[in-house]
């Protein structure tokens, strides 16, 4: 899968630990993912490459014009056979999620647009990307950092990319629930012992326990997640203990 990044500070990308070290160095050394780090400013006009300019009406800031953006998109795409989504990042995007992460996984490329200063000039929104993300609600300095959260969410379902094929299954939100807690050696740690059931050896309680761990760690901490999550009978009746024994009022989990 290959990654386009346009960007007014390639160092910030290229500096990156996540992209330079760890499971997605050892995916692109592969040959399972690709990297390319786009300078926008390569592509604006005049001798000083500017690339931004005032805003019309005034205002604070400055925005990216139109043109170096619209330039590095049609160079960076001129010999492809058919064009990926063109992804600009924006606090103004759809919420980033791991459901959106699998959306992308299942494309051969993606053209990452990183925002900065006050945004972009309008016409880049209405008619050259294809879609907006926003990797939460607040406001970053630039679309960088999303970028890269971007890459190593969508990166690590590359199939190959992770060494366990079914890692990614396990991993919170995949299911709907927060992940289970994992422990390892030593089994006992300053007097704190790791649960029994790991040790048992049963496998069937073992898998049990995952669940319930999953959904009682959801409820305490995410659990707005639940009324969107796959949930079985088991899960509802354990849920509803849970809420028993806290004495809490029940929602329509």
């Amino acid at each position: 899968m290959r990654f386009d990044i346009l960007t007014l500070f390639p160092n910030m990308i290229r500096a990156a630990p996540s992209v330079g070290e760890s499971i997605l160095a050892r995916a692109i050394d592969r040959g399972l993912i690709q990297v390319h780090v786009h300078d926008i400013r390569d592509h604006a006009e005049g001798r000083h490459r500017v690339a931004d300019d005032y805003p019309y009406g005034g205002g604070g800031g400055m925005v990216i014009k139109p043109e170096p953006i619209f330039r590095a998109v049609e160079a960076v795409l001129a010999d492809a056979k058919a064009h990926p989504p063109i992804i600009l990042l924006t606090p103004q995007g759809r919420l980033f999620t791991q459901a959106v992460a699998r959306e992308l996984a299942r494309h051969d490329r993606l053209v990452l647009v990183c925002g900065h200063y006050e945004g972009v000039d309008e016409r880049v929104r209405q008619y050259l990307v294809t879609d907006e993300i926003s990797v939460g609600d607040y406001v970053l300095t630039g679309g960088e950092l999303p970028a890269l959260i971007v890459v190593d969410a969508v990166a690590r379902l590359v199939p190959g990319v992770l060494g366990d094929e079914e890692a990614t299954a396990k991993d919170s939100h995949s299911a709907g629930l927060l992940e289970y807690p994992h422990y390892t050696r030593p089994a006992e740690f300053r007097g704190w012992s790791v649960p029994g059931v790991l040790l048992s050896g049963h496998h069937g309680e073992l898998v049990r326990w995952r669940r319930q761990e999953a959904l009682r760690r959801t409820w305490k901490r995410r659990p707005g997640l639940l009324r969107h999550a796959p949930l079985t009978d088991d899960d509802r009746r354990f849920l509803a203990e849970l809420i028993s024994n806290a004495g809490l009022p029940g929602d329509d989990t």
